[in-house]
């Protein structure tokens, strides 16, 4: 399946976190596991879309996010059923 997950910038966004968050994104891609990602063009956020079993696997992963682990995005998981 797949997962779109949604990255919306808080206040407290940090842009140090851009690099670690960018490594995240690689590793997954490394694992075959992510599909596509990038920014909004207005900077509010991104999106990226991972392959995972399961809703909750693909939540789990998501939380390891940088921007999720430091608080600097809301980050969340849809199921997505893309053509």
């Amino acid at each position: 399946m797949k997962y779109l997950v949604l990255t919306m910038r808080l206040p407290e966004f940090d842009p140090q976190i851009i690099p670690a968050h960018y490594r995240f994104l690689d590793d997954l891609r490394d694992r075959s596991l992510l599909e596509q990602a990038g920014p909004f063009t207005d900077r509010s956020g991104g999106a990226y879309v991972l392959h995972a079993g399961s809703l909750e696997e693909a939540q789990s992963l998501a939380k390891q996010d940088p921007l999720a682990l430091r608080n600097c995005s809301k980050v969340a998981v849809h199921e997505w059923d893309a053509s």
